[in-house]
């Protein structure tokens, strides 16, 4: 399939002009590539000649590879001038971004809006200006009819690619293009008919004309049909025939797309292939064969078009299937737009182009946080380097060595693919470091195993090493399989978290593998150390791990059974902002405001279940400091009383809370005239209208969200609302200059017109009025009051759950193929399963603590479940089965051929690996306990859950694992449990 490409000179000047400017930095270019890709293994054969160990020459040359590749986001940042942390793009928490709200074009949607039509918009819209799943954005339902789109950091030409990626409609489509030898009649018909769309006796169109979405003349080969046009923007243009399928089922668009991806045609230059699914390509196999070229050799022109304007025009040849293309003038950006658009699936009612209002917000962390968070993680890592490297000296430094360019390895990854870092992301970036020392211990401990059966120090290492990496692969497989499953299947947070951890995990094996056994055996090598010499905390143990079992259940199922307890009790109040969501309000000081002090105040009247957004209108800059946003998970659902809505609470505690304090919310107050009765016509239909004059200038939306709960609360007799659905009001700014000037909803007035419909009574206007005027004598100005969607909308929520359970599944089918019995997998998810109900249990028992005596002891906050502490409960269950496949691991060992599985054999499995669980443990809750005691609230909830997970993943390898393995294995009536019994049998006749 090939396509038309409407060339132009200006498009040729802009080739000649890249290529040229390609040639001048061409030299640049190959330097880079010199420098990233040649340069390190030139080192690296200079290092291994230095050291006399030339077979080292590649080996030295990949660690520096890899090590100049993770560094160059960072390098190139330096050498444009620029800070190097600006390779690191940080989320909303921490830099800020842009917040913008569309709004559903009703008048041009076909479709009935409904929650389910609005939540595929929110689902469509994020996977367009998110498909990786690596960025923090944001997207949510607003009320009934708008979409809030949140994206961190971005600047004003993002902004406007994302703006243009949202309100595309995104719609594909393959018709015919008419011509005059085969569609003479319908020709005929289009040239005379006025309008756009020729239909068939029963109303279907059956034809139509379409735009061209260029602005080169249009090719009228094979008969093609065209007539000139000017666009709305009042540019020249042309519209070509084109025969509709008058049959909807029988037509060609893009919900049969099953991908599409980027190509080129055949001339080079860039192009979108797509692949239709089994019923798309029998369609457009059917369409295209219809329409092959005559004998006598007439071709026939495939129409694509995109949101209803023909892209290209290309020539069918042959019949075309499940596969195709679309050719065009595209440029490299366009053809990423367009790919986005296409695979996120069109949108089910088209959005106004512009958002009604757009907004930059501050971080939503204050400084004081931030700088409390980040002062917790640089502490915390630098905790790891020292114990490790005073516990295991030179195999510290080693170790530290790994960790080092693991991090960076991870970061410059992350930096590469435009990964969006929140502080608790960041926190979790460190814990990787606290988990990547598992591979290292195991290593060390297997060494030190070595050591004392004595080996000498060459076969410690390499024994060492090669004992380890069976278990090291085992262990990191099983999370690895967790991230790819949570990457496919999950929602985009859940995915963001798949990407780091995939990624930290490859990385961390690298290095502990790849990057420490090459220096181990360099310096070994060169003699220059002799021995290893380490600490030890835990020597020889003969502890009956197992003679505790029921000890252990015991204090498991009371754990449980009183977590879930609460968890119950507590029901919706478990969940924060981003699950629950709530009502946002929007309100204006009369001078510019400190965040951190107007969020204080308001946690003394709202509690901690609130989000503080500092913004500033994009067209005013001098607005900065004096706009706020609160987002509560106060919402009508919540009021006991019908009467009290929860926009009259949230106002209520805002003048409370600002009532006596130097910070002054703006008033605004109304006065209005005579309401007029109006005479019904064709153009004005009757009902009334009355003059609206305002002490300081306001929004028409702002306006009409006063006057509609005004409406909203006249009541009935019964004390019934006496309007179910509020009759519609029409708000015309006045200007100074014309009454005439219709109204942007950006625009602010001092004077407005509202016209009201027969609907309402002229009665009930003057109360609503009055109602309306007295809210606004009393109470600040709430420029915006919406109720929004979680963060996280209810399919997203099934379809994460539906990853954690695919995980789930995957890990039993993995861990049964490793060690050849079904009994492993279901006894480590057992323990999975365990340490995330024992965690949820204990944040909810938390958070009803924090209000004891023991909540300052503890640290205790109201802890509430946010999509940060949902990535610590992913965190948990990779930290809890790394340790579980390990101590599996040892016990497949200790346990050999031998075809049963005693209560002896895991006792010493355990006690050989007690020294790396603990040490393990000890690592990881150093940094989750300085992540929590000196975090500040960005991060505290999320190192409270990582500090009961490590504790709690660390008990359950021992004493849920084991045990549930051995009682599996030794089910009555199998194979193992004779074995085991015949074993035990001879061990007692042994003693005796």
């Amino acid at each position: 399939m090939t396509g038309i490409d409407f060339h132009s000179t200006a498009l040729l000047a802009e080739e000649v002009t890249e290529k040229a400017t390609s040639q001048v930095s061409g030299w640049f270019i190959i330097a880079i590539l010199v420098v990233v890709f040649v340069l390190p293994f030139i080192l690296g054969a200079l290092i291994a000649n230095a050291l006399k160990m030339k077979d080292f020459s590649r080996k030295i040359g990949l660690v520096l590879f890899t090590a100049v590749i993770a560094s160059t986001p960072f390098v190139w940042q330096i050498a444009s001038g620029h800070d190097w942390r600006d390779a690191i793009r940080l989320g909303i928490d921490l830099a800020g971004g842009s917040n913008m709200v569309f709004e559903v074009d009703e008048g041009k949607s076909e479709k009935e809006l409904s929650n389910e039509v609005m939540d595929q918009m929110v689902g469509a819209i994020g996977r367009r200006i998110n498909p990786s799943g690596t960025e923090e954005v944001t997207v949510r339902k607003v009320g009934q009819n708008r979409i809030e789109v949140i994206v961190p950091g971005a600047d004003s030409d993002d902004v406007q690619r994302i703006k243009s990626l949202i309100t595309r409609l995104g719609s594909l489509e393959f018709d015919i293009v008419a011509n005059r030898r085969d569609h003479a009649t319908l020709v005929s018909r289009a040239l005379e008919a006025p309008g756009k769309d020729i239909r068939d006796g029963e109303g279907r169109v059956i034809a139509s004309w379409r735009e061209v979405n260029n602005d080169e003349p249009f090719s009228q080969d094979d008969q093609m049909v065209v007539r000139p046009i000017t666009r709305k923007d009042g540019t020249p243009g042309e519209e070509v025939l084109v025969i509709i399928e008058p049959n909807e089922d029988r037509r060609v668009t893009g919900k049969y797309l099953v991908r599409a991806r980027q190509s080129t045609d055949q001339n080079g230059t860039p192009a979108v292939s797509f692949t239709f699914n089994a019923r798309g390509g029998n369609l457009f196999s059917q369409l295209t064969s219809k329409n092959r070229p005559s004998k006598d050799g007439f071709h026939r022109h495939l129409a694509v078009l995109l949101d209803g304007k023909v892209q290209s025009a290309p020539r069918l040849i042959t019949t075309i299937g499940a596969e195709g293309q679309i050719t065009g003038r595209f440029t490299q950006k366009e053809i990423s737009d367009l790919l986005n658009v296409l695979n996120a699936g069109a949108l089910e009612v088209p959005l106004k182009p512009e958002p009604v209002s757009e907004f930059s917000i501050s971080p939503l962390l204050g400084s004081d946080v931030q700088e409390k968070g980040k002062q917790a993680i640089l502490i915390a890592a630098i905790a790891v380097i020292f114990f490790m490297l005073i516990y295991y000296r030179f195999a510290g430094l080693v170790a530290n060595i790994c960790l080092t360019l693991n991090l960076l390895l991870v970061m410059g990854t992350m930096s590469f693919i435009n990964a969006t870092f929140t502080l608790p992301g960041l926190a979790g970036l460190v814990l990787t470091i606290g988990m990547a020392v598992d591979a290292n211990v195991l290593i060390f401990e297997r060494i030190r195993e070595e050591k004392a059966r004595g080996s000498s120090l060459r076969m410690a290492i390499n024994n060492g090493f090669a004992r380890a990496f069976t278990t090291i692969i085992d262990a990191n497989l099983t999370t690895l399989i967790v991230a790819v499953v949570l990457y496919i299947i999950g929602t985009d947070q859940v995915r963001g978290f798949a990407v780091t951890l995939f990624i930290g995990i490859v990385m961390s094996m690298f290095t502990a593998l790849y990057v420490g056994r090459i220096i181990f055996d360099i310096f070994e090598r060169k003699r220059w150390i002799s021995d290893l010499k380490m600490m030890s905390i835990v020597g020889h143990t003969s502890i009956d791990f197992i003679g505790k079992k029921m000890v252990a259940a015991m204090f498991s199922i009371a754990l449980i059974v009183i977590g879930m307890g609460v968890v119950i009790t507590r029901a919706e109040e478990n969940l924060d902002i981003d699950f629950t969501g709530g009502t946002m309000v929007t309100f204006e000081f009369e001078d510019k405001q400190d965040i951190d002090a107007i969020r204080g105040l308001l946690q003394k009247e709202f509690g901690n279940s609130l989000t503080l957004e500092q913004l500033q209108l994009s067209n005013d800059p001098g607005s900065d400091g004096r706009y706020f946003r609160l987002r509560t998970t106060l919402n009508d659902a919540d009021k006991g009383e019908e009467d009290v809505k929860a926009t009259d609470s949230i106002r209520d505690k805002l003048n409370k809370t600002f009532k006596d304090s130097a910070q002054k919310l703006r008033k605004v107050t109304m006065s209005f005239g005579e309401i007029k009765k109006l005479e019904g016509s064709e153009n004005s239909p009757a009902g009334a209208e009355v003059e609206l004059t305002f002490s300081g200038d306001l929004k028409p939306s702002t306006v009409d969200n006063y006057l509609q709960e005004a409406i909203a609360s006249i009541k009935n007799a019964d004390k019934s609302a006496k309007y179910e659905r509020v009759p519609e009001l029409q708000l015309k700014g006045i200007s100074a200059e014309s009454k005439d000037d219709a109204a942007d909803e950006a625009t602010r007035f001092k004077k407005m017109n509202a016209q009201v419909g027969p609907d309402l009574l002229v009665a009930d206007l003057k109360t609503a009025l009055n109602e309306m005027q007295t809210v606004m004598e009393t109470t600040a100005i709430l420029d915006e009051v919406n109720s929004f969607d979680s963060s996280v909308a209810g399919e997203m929520q099934e379809s994460a759950l539906l990853a954690m359970l695919i995980s789930l599944i995957a890990i039993v089918a993995y861990v049964w193929f490793r060690f050849q019995r079904i009994t492993f997998g279901l006894a480590a998810v057992a323990a999975l399963v365990h340490d995330v109900l024992v965690v949820l249990g204990m944040v909810a028992l938390g958070a009803y603590l924090s209000d004891t005596a023991l909540g300052p002891v503890l640290g205790l906050n109201d802890f509430k479940i946010n999509l940060p502490m949902i990535a610590a409960f992913l965190t948990i269950v990779g930290y809890s089965l790394n340790d579980t496949i390990v101590v599996f691991d040892r016990i497949r060992e200790v346990r050999g051929k031998n075809p049963a599985l005693t209560k002896t054999m895991v006792n010493e499995s355990l006690n050989q690996t007690l020294s790396r669980t603990l040490l393990t443990s000890i690592t990881t809750l150093i940094v989750v306990l300085i992540l929590y005691t000196i975090g500040g609230e960005g991060i505290h909830g999320f190192a409270y859950c990582l500090v009961l997970g490590v504790i709690v993943g660390t008990y359950s390898s021992i004493f849920i694992a084991s045990p549930v393995l051995l009682w599996l294995m030794n089910r009555p009536g199998s194979a193992t449990a004779r074995a085991t019994q015949q074993s035990e049998k001879q061990a007692r006749v042994s003693s005796n």
